[in-house]
């Protein structure tokens, strides 16, 4: 009995983290059109303190909106550390309004932020973010890890986004004292998200199918490649075919091509930082594009899915594109 009623209470606990699958409603704008475009930005979580907001967010904030509107946007992917230094600590923080409300402010950016959290943000409450998308029309955090599910317009085709908890998975990492994560936190939560994984790898038959999380699986910058994402999700993304995996942590702009997935790091929402230590700890000759320079005053990248191929570009907040890569879609044998 009591083995029954323990194995009841696993099998329900999941519910608190996924999340249903339900294809998202792109709106009346994808009618006459046969692509997905959204943008992708990380570590973008101000400052605690007035005015809340740094220099490079402000002007990543800004580009953002224009490329946007000229380029087009359904959605934006919030890679985590979406609140410096300590997350927020309820629903009603007022950083939602600082950091978030009150500066991506333009009517191009009025569409939903798909949001997972960082290591920042488990520092606070990561439950606060959550229960936050019930206050935002655009704030869209549904539980710890979940999936997203897309048709592109008019092709017959499809684009699956699974967007990760990593410090869930790895554990936290603190800036400030050690910047590896040193496994996680409850183990059950972080093997019960594995396998919630793989079983959505093993079954995505998605045309295009982007992994995302916050900590790297490569990264040539000050945090490097995350061991633990090394050991137990790379072999998933290369045996399942995975287009593609988006993340932040590293401060600055990067992609890495390895074993055909294509490594994306978009961490310059609001901090800079051009340091390459890690350099040969990522295998030789996959850096494609690397910049962290201050003078680029921040960046993001804007990706658009087509009936056959996802066009990858990365932007400086100084208003030009730096690098942009083509990536194909998935084939079954």
């Amino acid at each position: 009995m009591a083995l029954t009623l323990v194995s009841i209470l696993i099998a329900a606990v999941p519910v608190a983290y996924c999340y249903p699958t339900a294809f998202q409603d792109l709106g009346e704008s994808s009618t006459n059109r046969t692509s997905i475009r959204f943008l992708a930005v990380g570590d973008w979580g101000g400052i605690p303190y007035p005015p809340y907001i740094t220099a490079v967010q402000k002007a990543t904030a800004h580009e953002m909106s224009l490329v946007a509107e000229q380029m087009g946007a359904d959605f934006v992917l919030a890679l985590g550390d979406n609140f410096y230094y300590k997350g927020v600590n309820s629903v009603d923080s007022p950083r939602f309004k600082d950091t978030f409300e009150s500066v991506y402010t333009a009517k191009s950016l009025q569409i939903p932020w798909y949001v997972l959290a960082g290591n920042h943000d488990h520092a606070g409450n990561v439950q606060a973010q959550i229960d936050y998308s019930h206050k935002s029309d655009r704030w869209n955090f549904p539980s710890y890890y979940y999936e997203l599910d897309f048709h592109i317009p008019n092709t017959g085709k499809t684009l699956t986004i699974i967007m990760l908890d990593t410090v869930m998975l790895c554990g936290n990492s603190d800036d400030f004292v050690d910047d590896k994560p040193r496994g996680p936190l409850n183990a059950m939560d972080a093997n019960r998200q594995l396998v919630w994984l793989q079983e959505r790898l093993a079954r995505s038959r998605a045309d295009f199918l982007l992994v995302a999380g916050h900590y790297p699986v490569w990264s040539v910058s000050e945090h490097g490649p995350t061991e633990c994402l090394l050991r137990r999700l790379r072999p998933l993304l290369i045996k399942y075919n995975a287009t593609a995996f988006l993340c932040g942590h590293d401060h600055n702009l990067q992609y890495i091509e390895e074993s055909g997935v294509g490594y994306i790091v978009s961490g310059a929402g609001n901090f800079l930082d051009p340091d390459v230590r890690h350099w040969k700890h990522v295998p030789k000759g996959s850096v494609k594009f690397f910049t962290g320079k201050a003078s680029t005053l921040g960046g993001f990248v804007h990706a658009e899915v087509t009936k056959n191929q996802m066009i990858v570009t990365f932007f400086q907040a100084r208003g030009t594109s730096l690098y942009r890569t083509v990536l194909s879609q998935r084939h079954f044998a």
